[in-house]
C-alpha cells in the first residue's frame, strides 16, 4: 500500500517546482527588460550630462562677459 503522506508530499513538491520555474522565468524576463531600459537610459544620461555642461559653460561665459563690461 502506498504511503498517502509521501504522495501528498510529491504533489506539493511538484507544485513548488512548477511555481518556482514560473517565478524564475518572470525574473529573467524582468532582468531582460531592465537591461533594455538601462541601455536606453544611457543615451539620455549622456545627453543630460552634455546639456548640464553646456549650461555651466554658458553661465560662466555670461558672468565673464558681465565682469569684463563692468
Amino acid at each position: 500500500m502506498e504511503n498517502p503522506h509521501a504522495e501528498r508530499q510529491a504533489v506539493l513538491l511538484e507544485r513548488i517546482l512548477k511555481n518556482t520555474s514560473k517565478c524564475t522565468e518572470a525574473i529573467m524576463e524582468l532582468n531582460h527588460c531592465m537591461e533594455e531600459i538601462i541601455r536606453a537610459n544611457s543615451q539620455v544620461r549622456i545627453a543630460a550630462d552634455l546639456s548640464s555642461k553646456y549650461r555651466k559653460n554658458v553661465q560662466y561665459n555670461i558672468a565673464a562677459t558681465k565682469d569684463a563690461n563692468s
